[in-house]
């Protein structure tokens, strides 16, 4: 039996708590070993300011997983790859693609595995769904992705920075599930609302048209209230197909087809330690391009200021 991976965590915030750790608590595949934050601290393990600090002291990782904001992301993963270490990436990888693509280099000349772990992908309904239109004739597909960020990301200024990305935070949750299952697309035009008193989007309209002409339209909406709402559509020969709750739920013509309890994380960590053992990288750049292609094609429409 293979030696636990000895890793490391880079960035101890909400998702960390919320996700990672009890993730790889229960993952007999790793032993978590030291933690790196400005601000937070694990129970149990050596705590240092940075990842320099970390893999100073610590010499014996083998891998971190970094899970700072995305505009300090590269620099971290650049000086873990340059020491040989496989990096784990939360989603987005990146605050740009072409930092990305670097990182792909740096990982394959340092003989380390690099993982842009897209969660959604691992929503347990997401394969049915792909497996369901690969056998279908899609007509048409919307991508409506609305969630209230004061209640998912109370009090984080970073995502509203240049680079944070804003509503396209929640929403490359959605384009990594429709470049999943959906054939390849790309973006005609893109509406994007910014509060006045923000730097990155709080709402966005986008239309895409597939490789065979289909359109499919994605609306997110980053201050609703009530129930959120994490749907992909699709009008087909065989039935319309609703994915619904980030993924968790597929329906065709109304009725349930596959709906399991949520278990992303402890899949990504799987994968991750998939590919580690095998030697290779796992980084499709695909969902962080249509964010890219948005700001570039997207009109800016200015709204009202809110959280002053």
């Amino acid at each position: 039996m293979s030696q636990p991976i000895k890793i490391g965590i880079v960035g101890v915030g909400k998702i960390v708590r919320d996700q990672h750790l009890p993730a790889l608590a229960k993952d007999q595949d790793y032993r978590l070993i030291a933690a790196a934050s400005r601000h937070g601290k694990v129970e149990n393990i050596p705590n240092f300011p940075d990842i320099e600090a970390m893999l100073d002291a610590v010499p014996e990782l083998e891998a971190v997983s970094l899970c700072m904001p995305p505009q300090f992301r590269y620099d971290a993963a650049r000086t873990a790859l340059m020491a040989k270490k496989h990096v784990f990436l939360e989603k987005p990888p990146g605050a740009t693609v072409s930092e990305v693509e670097n990182l792909k280099a740096l990982a394959a000349q340092n003989g380390v595995s690099l993982f842009a772990s897209w969660h959604s992908r691992y929503a347990p309904a997401v394969e049915a769904a792909r497996m369901f239109l690969s056998s279908a004739r899609i007509s048409s597909a919307a991508i409506n992705w609305k969630e209230d960020v004061r209640r998912w990301h109370p009090n984080q200024e970073w995502i509203w920075a240049p680079g944070g990305f804003g509503v396209f935070d929640p929403g490359i949750n959605a384009l990594s599930i429709a470049t999943h299952i959906l054939p390849p697309m790309f973006i005609t035009s893109a509406v994007l609302d910014f509060p006045e008193n923000r730097a990155s989007p709080v709402a966005a309209r986008v239309a895409f048209r597939t490789s065979n002409g289909l359109p499919v339209t994605m609306d997110l909406d980053w201050l609703q209230t009530g129930p959120q709402s994490w749907d992909i559509l699709a009008d087909t020969d065989k039935g319309a197909m609703v994915l619904s709750g980030g993924g968790s739920k597929l329906a065709i013509d109304g009725k349930v087809i596959h709906e399991e309890p949520e278990a992303e994380y402890p899949m990504l960590y799987k994968r991750f330690v998939e590919i580690v053992r095998a030697g290779t990288s796992d980084v499709d750049l695909a969902p962080l391009q249509h964010v890219a292609d948005a700001f570039m094609l997207g009109k800016r429409n200015v709204v009202e200021a809110f959280f002053d």
